[in-house]
């Protein structure tokens, strides 16, 4: 509590010095959240093993949660300013180490979600940002599927006419995290922060026309061998609850290579000190038919192997695994805007897994995805009740689908509706299960989505009601259902199959969040 005061007072000083300053102009802006939200979100219902069955999940059905952030921006002119951006909470109501217990006075996460400079180069168009900021790759049609979180950084854009402009990146995203405990004979140091960072630089020419719209953009990324190797939950989950960095070559889990559990899978030495990562894309909108409106997005991606790993099929070592991992997604939307709504369809192919670890694996990697086609696998709306009701950020990887939505009906004023069902199909070879470590491992993948095989299909269904209560305030009000055709015959091929069984179940879950805006 004494760290929220101490903000606030910060803030307030800020704020109060603005006078003073004279030709510093602040500004503040934020959003507190407030969410309640019932359901279940795990497709295991049950698993049976040595010990008998017993329920895969103990979480809480109902749970409630507060998030407060405040932005700050020091406006010196349309040439100068800096902005920080922090984040209190997640606060879970009832919890104590979160400071949501009754006296409400234990320590609450408060994150620095951003902190950087704008300014301009004087006599020039050119605009710099550099510090802790958003970086996000463009896209269309359904989201991103690649990179869109903070990150430390500076972005130099230029805008050569009103058609035609450049942007160039130079990205940290890992750095000085890595520890190998490891204490040299002649002194007490350990080999800290050895080959550990992340590096990503990338290019983005934005293209705008009457009526077309385009961002064909090249990123490319060297990664230390050391970068994946520090505690998995710090490298793999933002503040907010989003996971990352899903490089890794392992079919039941996204996490990078020597991560999760390095004593069932070590990746083995490699004499490279530096990794190469490869992604491009290309969206695409046309809206010269308007109110017909067309969005196509084409991604690829490539990661290089940094060591092999073990590999066993249905119990047995099998051979080496490579660290590999490339592939590719397309994906597309179609909408007509009416007077009462704009109905659409849409959908996404991504490569998928041969079935042949040993050669690496064929999905697309990511960094940080937010595909947002839907609302519960995916991450297309407000999506916030708690960490259990979180939407899934997902990459698409190894996926198809097809779906049809309509969005922006109204018949109050004031309030809107949208609906989408969507079936998601899986692009991995059946096979790829022999290789999993348990027969429930498919869920496990929640970094970029279900791990789906061919064999396997899930139905999303999403109704989400706004309701604008005052200008800053909304009410956002969301159900959403998942039907589990998710195949048993294919996931008791695991290497702990004949073992262990499961019993899968359908998802679903109701959220309301009350969201206040200034």
């Amino acid at each position: 509590m004494k760290r929220i005061a101490t903000l606030f007072l910060a803030a307030a000083m800020l704020l109060g010095a603005a006078p003073g300053a004279g030709a510093i102009d602040f500004k503040a802006e934020g959003e507190w959240l407030m969410g309640f939200g019932v359901g279940k979100t795990d497709f295991i219902n049950k698993i049976h093993d040595g010990g008998g069955k017993h329920k895969y999940s103990s979480d809480d059905a109902f749970t409630a949660t507060q998030r407060l952030r405040l932005q700050l921006d020091a406006v010196a002119s349309e040439s100068l300013s800096g902005t920080v951006f922090f984040q209190i909470g997640d606060t879970t109501w009832g919890k104590d180490d979160e400071g949501g217990a009754m006296g409400a006075d234990r320590t609450n996460t408060i994150a620095l979600h951003a902190a950087y400079l704008d300014w301009a180069v004087p006599s020039t168009d050119l605009k710099i940002r550099m510090g802790l900021q958003t970086v996000a790759l463009p896209n269309t049609a359904g989201g991103g599927a690649v990179l869109d979180t903070q990150m430390a950084g500076i972005t130099a854009s230029y805008q050569f006419n009103d058609n035609v402009g450049l942007t160039a990146l130079w990205a940290r995203p890992f750095n000085d995290n890595y520890n190998d405990g490891y204490t040299y004979w002649n002194d007490s140091s350990n080999r800290a922060n050895y080959l550990d960072n992340m590096d990503l630089f990338a290019l983005l020419l934005p293209l705008k026309f009457d009526g077309f719209e385009a961002t064909p953009w090249l990123m490319y990324g060297m990664r230390g061998k050391n970068s994946a190797k520090f505690d998995a939950y710090d490298a793999n989950e933002l503040a907010d609850g989003s996971p990352v960095f899903t490089l890794g070559p392992y079919p039941y889990t996204a996490l990078p290579a020597s991560s999760v559990n390095p004593n069932v899978h070590p990746v083995g030495k490699t004499s490279k000190a530096y990794g190469s990562m490869f992604w491009a894309g290309l969206p695409l909108a046309v809206t010269a038919w308007d109110p017909l409106n067309i969005e196509l997005d084409i991604n690829y991606g490539y990661v290089e192997s940094m060591g092999r790993y073990d590999l066993y099929k249905r119990g047995q070592f099998h051979g080496r695994g490579s660290t590999e991992r490339q592939g590719w997604l397309a994906k597309a939307l179609i909408e007509y805007k009416m007077d009462w709504g704009a109905p659409g369809i849409f959908g996404w192919y991504a490569s998928g897994d041969d079935g042949n670890p040993k050669n690496g694996s064929e999905r697309m990697p990511s960094l940080c995805p937010y595909g947002n086609f839907t609302s519960f696998i995916g991450d297309g709306n407000l999506g916030w009740a708690s960490g259990n009701y979180y939407d899934r950020n997902t990459s698409y990887a190894g996926t198809w689908g097809i779906g049809a939505r309509i969005t922006d009906v109204s018949f109050v004023e004031n309030l809107k509706h949208a609906f989408t069902v969507a079936y998601w199909g899986g692009t991995n070879s059946p096979s790829m299960a022999k290789y999993m470590m348990t027969a429930w491992d498919w869920d496990n993948g929640t970094l970029e989505g279900p791990y789906m095989t061919k064999n396997d299909g899930l139905l999303e269904f999403n109704l989400i009601n706004s309701w604008q209560i005052y200008e800053n305030l909304e009410m956002n009000f969301e159900l959403g259902y998942v039907v589990n055709f998710m195949d048993n015959g294919t996931w008791k091929k695991t290497n702990s199959g004949r073992e262990t069984s499961f019993e899968k179940q359908d998802i679903w879950k109701a959220q309301v969040v009350f969201a206040y805006t200034f």
